[in-house]
């Protein structure tokens, strides 16, 4: 691993792993802000009842152990994949200044252009391939390569 990776995948973590904390430190805070959000994204699909509580845990949850993954760089591309949907939503649900009241649209423009910023990282950390081959590359070449082989033993 390289020693940026070594650097700036716990950095990057860090921060994720500090909204999960702070979500669950202030789940009512976060339940409240989820509960505006939920009801937009359910009434269309005809859920009736949104359990936001349990939506925010999770939610944290899945930063807080992505995070940890991230950093210590054990799976770190399906760590980043669910961090990026994870953050996807926060965004949405806590960031919306074009919902906002005046005053609060300043502060909420800004926090939604960092996490925007936050979201790009965990993108990129998602298709890093640390250097070695992908495995849509590597299943291309051993397919190539079956085919080379049964050409050689079948040739018709």
């Amino acid at each position: 691993m390289s020693v940026v990776r070594r650097i700036a995948r716990p950095l990057l973590a860090a921060a994720v792993i500090n909204e999960g904390v702070t979500a669950l430190r202030s789940k009512e805070a976060a339940a409240e802000l989820a509960e505006g959000f939920g009801a937009r994204l359910a009434r269309p699909l005809g859920i009736e009842e949104t359990h936001t509580d349990v939506v925010v845990r999770a939610n944290a949850g899945v930063q807080i152990a992505g995070g940890l993954l991230l950093a210590t760089g054990r799976f770190p591309r399906l760590a980043a994949a669910a961090l990026a949907l994870s953050l996807a939503g926060t965004t949405i649900a806590r960031d919306s200044f074009w919902a906002a009241q005046s005053q609060d649209v300043p502060a909420k423009q800004a926090r939604f252009v960092a996490d925007l910023g936050l979201l790009g990282g965990v993108l990129l950390a998602a298709v890093d391939t640390a250097g070695r081959p992908s495995v849509g590359w590597r299943a291309r070449r051993a397919a190539r390569k079956a085919a080379d082989k049964a050409s050689e033993i079948a040739p018709w």
